[in-house]
């Protein structure tokens, strides 16, 4: 988790604080024709592990230049369930449920409504 953060964010463990986890694995498959049947190995999904973290450290510690190639080119604070309307459909039940499980770690009194994610379905109305 903290390979990832310093990579992804130029964080550092000193920046956060560990919330708490996932308690089990959370997996998603790639559909079939996002499947790279040529790398080694074949990449078929993903299973991750997810944390919630608290910043600590300033705003600016920030730095998504950290590394030769960033993966991200900008970030921004969000609504907590936005994460959930925007990613790829085939990871949104991940989503889902990760943000479900650790809801009452951020919102001890109460998880606040999803605001109408479903609508954002596959890029359908329901």
């Amino acid at each position: 988790m903290y390979r990832e953060l310093t990579e992804e964010t130029g964080l550092h463990p000193e920046h956060v604080e560990v919330i708490g986890s996932t308690q089990d694995w959370l997996r998603y498959r790639l559909p079939r024709h996002l499947i790279r049947r040529r790398s080694n190995p074949v990449c078929i999904g993903q299973k991750q592990i997810w944390f919630m973290l608290r910043l600590v450290g300033d705003e600016d510690c920030v730095r998504l230049d950290s590394v030769p190639t960033p993966e991200f080119d900008s970030w921004r604070w969000v609504d907590y369930w936005r994460p959930m309307r925007e990613v790829v459909f085939f990871k949104r039940h991940v989503y889902r449920r990760a943000l479900r499980e650790l809801a009452p770690l951020l919102f001890p009194e109460g998880v606040p409504g999803q605001h109408g994610w479903r609508s954002h379905r596959r890029g359908r109305g329901v």
